[in-house]
């Protein structure tokens, strides 16, 4: 099984790895694409304007400018410790057992708009650059990155829980992933597309896929592991759960 997971805006500080290195990241396929869109928004980073303008910035958030300025030079950390926010507190990878780390390691990726995807333990430094970005002398990053990501993601023989969404989604869409809907359900009965607890809802239902100890290959051992995890799951469509919350 391989969960793809959304990343985040905010991001951790710091590390102790050494400086980024491309050749250590999973799927080296995509080194090309990552070189091209790393350089360039280390490039962006000497005017502030224009990175402002390209990465979508306040002026509380010019300090992310320097992240990128330093993206060959800063520390690393696991990805998973870089990523932050909503769905990384649900899903809280500090409080997780060792076995669970483990099978975290082994089952989670992380989309990205600067590296594509990269597993879980791949060493990643503090940057900023959104799905939605627009950099000089780039179409837009799906038209970079769909044409090797995708084809990447296809040739992973895993079934594929791909929670990742809107422009992230598009960077790569794999063409057998399973996806997943959380609703609420209201006491008519009605139901709603959550939008404000997606993220932590789909932080506890892959906290769940890296606590079992089965080994999920299609959508229907993925809805049987979800449910004896205590989720309301139900299969939608051969290619989409339903995650119910009330």
């Amino acid at each position: 099984m391989l969960v793809i997971l959304p990343p985040s805006e905010t991001k951790s500080d710091g590390g102790k790895g050494a400086p980024l290195d491309l050749d250590r990241l999973c799927l080296p396929e995509l080194n090309p694409v990552r070189r091209r869109v790393a350089d360039a928004i280390v490039a962006l980073a000497s005017d502030l304007d224009a990175s402002r303008k390209a990465l979508g910035l306040g002026e509380s958030q010019l300090t992310e400018v320097d992240r990128n300025a330093d993206l060959f030079e800063s520390p690393t950390r696991p990805a998973i410790e870089r990523y932050t926010g909503v769905l990384y507190d649900a899903l809280d990878y500090p409080g997780l057992s060792r076995a669970s780390k483990a099978k975290a390691a082994d089952r989670l990726m992380i989309g990205s708009a600067l590296f594509g995807v990269v597993r879980s333990g791949d060493p990643i430094p503090a940057y900023r650059l959104s799905g939605g970005s627009k950099l000089p002398g780039f179409g837009t990053l799906a038209s970079t990155w769909k044409p090797v990501l995708s084809s990447a993601l296809d040739a992973i023989d895993d079934f594929v829980l791909d929670l990742r969404s809107g422009a992230y989604l598009s960077l790569g869409p794999v063409k057998n992933s399973v996806t997943a809907t959380v609703v609420t359900e209201q006491p008519d009965g009605s139901r709603k597309v959550v939008s404000h607890f997606n993220k932590h809802y789909k932080g506890l239902i892959t906290r769940s896929l890296v606590e079992t100890r089965a080994n999920v290959t299609n959508i229907d051992k993925l809805a049987a592991v979800l449910s004896n995890a205590g989720h309301r799951v139900e299969i939608t469509s051969p290619r989409e759960i339903t995650v119910v919350t009330d």
